[in-house]
């Protein structure tokens, strides 16, 4: 059995007792969490799509702050003497899925 779930705008396929980073959740290490948006759900062959997925996904935060890889925005303008660096590194939370209902 398996889902895609839609968190914080981003689609994601899961099974129960898979563990996962999405963008930052609010809650602490060992909260539960539950999502309603469910997209699409197979159970046993049987594909549901749209609002015929009624189910709720079950999961726990692991670890709640999780920094990203840094990424570096560089701009230049040749012969102009500007240049700019701007960085940043996104905040993940890591969830594990505890059921699918």
């Amino acid at each position: 059995m398996f889902a895609v779930i839609k968190i914080a705008g981003q689609q994601f396929k899961v099974q129960a007792g898979q563990s996962l980073f999405v963008p930052h959740l609010t809650g602490k290490t060992g909260d539960k969490v539950e999502f309603s948006d469910i997209l699409m759900l197979e159970n046993e062959g049987k594909v549901s799509i749209g609002g015929d997925a009624k189910a709720t996904v079950k999961a726990e935060i692991v670890d709640d702050t999780i920094k990203g890889d840094k990424v570096i925005a560089f701009k230049m303008k040749k012969r102009k003497g500007f240049r700019k660096k701007h960085g940043h590194r996104t905040h993940y939370t890591q969830i594990k899925v505890t059921d699918i209902i």
